[in-house]
């Protein structure tokens, strides 16, 4: 019998994900199941410099941060100017190859998989809505718990909606109608955040609202 991988994010099909990249373009993630309701991604904002939200995320960071769906890479280049050691991990290659062209360190491959210094990260970054990465918070703050080092933090920005929790297979499309394979996904608020990190032994600390984006700080 032949395996195949899964689907990730915005790959198979048309490969919109990859084609956005490299026009700065905007997608659009759908749900077959409730097709009125789409999410909008400014994928110009991820491949644009770190903004000022994004630079405070790493105010008060001491030590090496992994940026987990790291992107073309805007938060390695951030943390580099703060002399931060950093590591993106992310499944697109087109992404990894932008981030590093950018000066960053990034791994093509899944979060899910070995990754260096395991238990010694000082800080996870699992921003831009990658808690929805395989349509299994629960099972990705476990990683992240498993990434960084006794009382490190994982810093995850969530849903708008404090009470969304959705799990479902999505897909993304372009502008000009290139729509991936479908993937899990999944939609996870603040208060939803608070139990998927309790089952993964991660405790939350603080949470806040800036420019729109909400965040919620967890420590192992």
């Amino acid at each position: 019998m032949t395996m195949h991988a899964p689907v990730t994010f915005g790959a198979g099909g048309g490969e919109p994900y990859a084609r956005a990249l490299r026009t700065d373009g905007r997608l659009r993630l759908t749900d077959p199941d409730r097709p009125g309701e789409v999410t909008t991604l400014d994928v110009g904002r991820w491949s644009a410099a770190a903004d000022q939200v994004d630079r405070s995320l790493l105010e008060n960071v001491d030590g090496a941060v992994i940026d987990i769906g790291c992107g073309p890479g805007r938060m390695l280049v951030a943390a580099a100017q703060l002399g931060l050691p950093s590591l993106g991990v992310d499944v697109s290659a087109e992404a990894v190859a932008i981030a590093r062209r950018s000066g960053g360190t990034a791994l093509q491959g899944s979060v899910f998989d070995p990754v260096p210094d395991e238990g010694h990260w000082d800080t996870a970054l699992v921003i831009d809505g990658n808690i929805g990465i395989g349509g299994d918070p629960a099972a990705l703050l476990g990683r992240c718990r498993s990434i960084v080092r006794e009382g490190g933090r994982v810093v995850v920005e969530t849903n708008p909606d404090p009470l969304a929790d959705r799990v479902y297979t999505a897909r993304v499309m372009d502008a000009d109608g290139h729509e991936s394979a479908g993937f899990p996904w999944a939609e996870v608020g603040l208060d939803a955040l608070h139990r998927h990190a309790a089952a993964a032994g991660l405790v939350a600390r603080q949470s806040w609202t800036v420019e729109g984006r909400s965040f919620c700080e967890l420590v192992a």
